[in-house]
């Protein structure tokens, strides 16, 4: 067969140019330690490759959710913590100023105490994060969430907003507790409606719980409860509704404490022993502000000696029972931030696990065996060199060397 030279120099130079490509090829994977530099190196692995980066670049992004979530529910828990301390010593005062032997001077001194603590337990809720951010206010992080109003009570300008993090596929978890869910809205302990003594009121009783127990019957109003004389010495119970002239809505007779008092669909219990000419009126109230709670007792222990009147004594009894809502309110809230900090450790710990196994896959996909480059490195290159000199012999040779 006969070969041109032409041809010959063809196929020399696709023979050194193809020992070339191998050798830079070998000598990018040493210098990147990377044995699949572009999908044409494997293009199998390069599938694998790309797709194990994907899930740890999504598992980089679970983790620091989980990092931010973290550090907000801390601070809530936190904030929770010390509001929690802050009630319980506030509740002792309130114990402590229901004692009979105190004057008026020293249980205004527990007012101004517990006035002072008031403003503390406000601080706390109004408490901000790293960035500024009202931690306690929903959604609206840029107003400050509880404040003062012109009659003094504690008013709520937040909202009920939960903020979410994804911390994994599918799952989100809460990053922060609403103030209203917090310190605002704790059950009422007596159930559905709140009391009213009369500051005239002589026996001594405390109504116990005031429910709704039928929906379909119940009729909201006003309820005011009047302790009378039937004519003959005994005494009944009337209860009127706040219609001008008022309608008696129902009537005991005669009136036994024992016995819960039924009507429009609200189920009313006392304990104690009542007297003729007592009377007490509730309204609805199914929520009750822990805020709202203390103001009530601080005004009754600067209003002299009425905390030791029949009527302050039901009052305070009622008061103490909302405390005791209120911090189971806060108690709760605190509790669930403490499972979702499990939770939030528990996905990271995944997290974690997740990401070394993806990036041993990934090693054993694209990490250079260097022992073995290096060999095959100076093979290619001993092959290039060899091509090189064999080219240059046959290129130089000519027929009139023969002649």
């Amino acid at each position: 067969m006969r070969i041109s030279t032409g041809q010959m120099f063809q196929q020399n130079t696709n023979s050194i140019l193809e020992k070339q490509s191998a050798t830079n090829t070998i000598m990018a994977q040493i210098s990147s330690g990377k044995k699949v530099n572009t999908a044409g190196d494997d293009p199998v692995a390069a599938i694998g490759i790309d797709n194990l980066k994907q899930k740890n670049a999504l598992v980089d992004q679970f983790v620091k959710n989980i990092d931010y979530a973290t550090n907000h529910i801390q601070q809530a828990e936190s904030q929770l913590g010390q509001a929690d301390t802050l009630v319980g010593s506030m509740k002792e005062s309130v114990l402590r100023g229901i004692n009979g032997s105190m004057t008026s001077a020293e249980r205004q001194v527990i007012a101004d105490d517990m006035r002072q603590s008031l403003e503390q337990l406000m601080s706390i809720a109004n408490t901000k994060d790293e960035s500024g951010n009202y931690i306690f206010s929903g959604n609206k992080t840029n107003s400050a969430p509880f404040a003062f109003d012109n009659n003094g009570d504690v008013v709520y300008s937040g909202d009920s907003g939960i903020r979410k993090s994804n911390i994994a596929a599918g799952v989100q978890v809460n990053t922060n507790v609403p103030g209203d869910t917090a310190f605002m809205n704790a059950p009422n302990a007596m159930g559905d409606y709140g009391v009213n003594y009369s500051s005239s009121q002589q026996g001594d009783f405390v109504v116990s719980s005031a429910k709704i127990t039928n929906a379909a019957t119940h009729v909201a109003d006003v309820y005011t409860f009047n302790f009378v004389d039937d004519g003959t010495g005994v005494m009944n119970l009337e209860v009127s509704d706040s219609a001008l002239p008022a309608n008696i809505v129902t009537t005991a007779a005669p009136f036994d404490a024992s016995v819960p008092v039924s009507f429009n669909g609200i189920e009313v219990k006392l304990t104690g022993e009542p007297k003729i000419g007592d009377s007490f009126s509730i309204n609805e109230v199914a929520e009750v502000s822990i805020f709202d709670t203390f103001s009530k007792a601080i005004a009754l222990f600067e209003s002299g000696n009425d905390t030791q009147t029949p009527a302050g004594q039901s009052e305070l009894a009622q008061l103490l029972n909302n405390i005791d809502s209120g911090v189971n309110q806060m108690s709760q809230q605190r509790s669930l931030t403490g499972n979702s900090l499990k939770v939030l450790q528990q996905y990271s710990d995944n997290h974690t696990d997740e990401k070394l196994i993806n990036t041993s896959a990934l090693s054993k996909l694209e990490d250079l065996d260097f022992a073995s480059a290096i060999t095959e490195f100076e093979k290619q290159q001993l092959a290039l060199s060899a091509a090189s000199s064999l080219f240059s012999k046959v290129s130089s040779t000519s027929l009139f060397d023969y002649i």
